[in-house]
């Protein structure tokens, strides 16, 4: 069965629509915070998109307008100055920003595994090296559903794959979160069968995006771009 890439990023901008802007007056500087997106996420799936030659799915709306990597009943689905709207004003917000992303993602995961191959989506995400006083001890995570035995196999071979030509890379699995934790993938996975979609989200360290060496930050990327598309051989 052919592997097909499928490239999303949920968290590539910190947009607020012009008519929820009155409720982030004065936020300036949580926008632009690791709070309302995911830093170097977006440059790394455009990077990643070209290297692929696929097409990136992605959203320039903040997840603290409505976070499209939560399923509608997480509790961090929409951050506190939107979850005090009324009903009728989040079911919009859900409605305009939150189900167009994942119903066209979904469709096209549908439409490819219909032609037979077999979806290798990757999620690209990035984290804060510090969080709440501690230090994330990892460059890349590999996040994925251990009971999934092709997941389990796939991201075993990119971990060692990604070792190999970067021993300088700590590369982890399922660090520094959890992959069966709420998340699209997860819902992804209740909708396509195991040997049909692999669903891994990508985690990078935002300190690989912040350093001074922004040229480094482009040799990581065609690293993993090599070593994903070696494993699928």
């Amino acid at each position: 069965m052919r592997d097909h890439i499928v490239l999303t990023c949920e968290h590539a901008g910190n947009a607020i629509p012009r008519a929820y802007a009155p409720l982030f007056r004065g936020a300036r500087r949580v926008l632009d915070s690791h709070q309302a997106y995911d830093i170097g996420a977006m440059e790394a799936a455009r990077t990643l998109a070209r290297l692929w030659h696929t097409e990136l799915q992605w959203s320039r709306v903040s997840r603290l307008l409505v976070d499209l990597n939560r399923s509608l009943h997480h509790r961090a689905l929409f951050s506190p100055r939107i979850a005090r709207l009324d009903r009728d004003a989040r079911a919009a917000i859900i409605r305009r920003h939150y189900r167009p992303f994942r119903t066209a993602v979904a469709a096209r995961v549908a439409r490819i595994v219909r032609s037979g191959s077999r979806v290798v989506h990757v999620s690209v995400h990035s984290f804060t090296p510090v969080l709440g006083g501690v230090k994330r001890s990892a460059d890349i995570g590999l996040l994925y559903d251990p009971s999934r035995a092709a997941e389990r196999r796939f991201c075993t071979t990119w971990q060692r794959a990604l070792r190999g030509a970067r021993p300088d890379l700590r590369v982890r699995r399922n660090y520094p979160y959890r992959g069966r934790a709420d998340g699209f993938t997860t819902h992804l996975r209740r909708m396509f069968a195991a040997d049909a979609y692999l669903g891994v989200e990508l985690e990078l360290n935002q300190r690989l995006a912040r350093a001074a060496g922004a040229r480094d930050f482009r040799t990581v990327l065609e690293v993993i771009a090599r070593t994903l598309t070696g494993s699928m051989d």
